[in-house]
């Protein structure tokens, strides 16, 4: 399936393209924007790997991840969508659609999160519909507000301090 793009008033969610790759990587190496999502600052690497996943999710799963651009500039500011990771949490986590958002340093704080992630689930409810979970970071409160604001409620806590995860990551699910 070929991603559909997506507008809202200040936004463009669209496909990812290669050229997107050197920016979509310095997102994910920045430690300020990986801090509280429960994951490490990517090396180049582990980004690639990701930026393909995005583009296989798409092809075998008919929905996943969209390139969150700024529609006046067409700066890429970050991604949002729904993936599949088995993370080993079981079927009532790792069987539905996984929902993310991350933004550049510099799109932070600005409304962009719920902007993006607002448009990413009204297209996910009228094309695919059904549950989603997310995993979010126990220090991020801005996130897990988004969450909230999308319908999430948390059922379930994992990792903590011995995980490397700080104050644990929590297990939302919508729908």
């Amino acid at each position: 399936m070929t991603p559909p793009t997506l507008t809202t008033p200040r936004l463009t969610l669209r496909p990812f393209t290669l050229a997107d790759f050197d920016v979509f990587a310095a997102i994910w190496a920045d430690p300020v924007v990986t801090a509280h999502i429960g994951v490490p600052a990517r090396d180049r690497g582990a980004s690639w790997q990701s930026f393909l996943m995005i583009a296989g999710g798409w092809a075998l799963l008919g929905h996943g991840q969209w390139a969150i651009a700024d529609r006046a500039t067409g700066v890429l500011l970050g991604q949002t969508g729904f993936f599949r990771v088995i993370r080993g949490y079981g079927a009532h986590f790792d069987d539905l659609p996984e929902a993310g958002w991350v933004l550049s340093r510099e799109a932070m704080g600005r409304g962009y999160g719920t902007e993006a992630v607002r448009a990413a689930h009204d297209w996910f409810d009228a094309h695919v519909g059904g549950p989603t979970v997310a995993q979010i970071d126990g220090r991020n409160a801005a996130s897990q507000a988004l969450a909230s604001r999308m319908g999430y409620r948390v059922y379930a806590e994992v990792g903590g301090e011995e995980a490397g995860h700080g104050a644990g990551l929590g297990l939302y699910r919508r729908g």
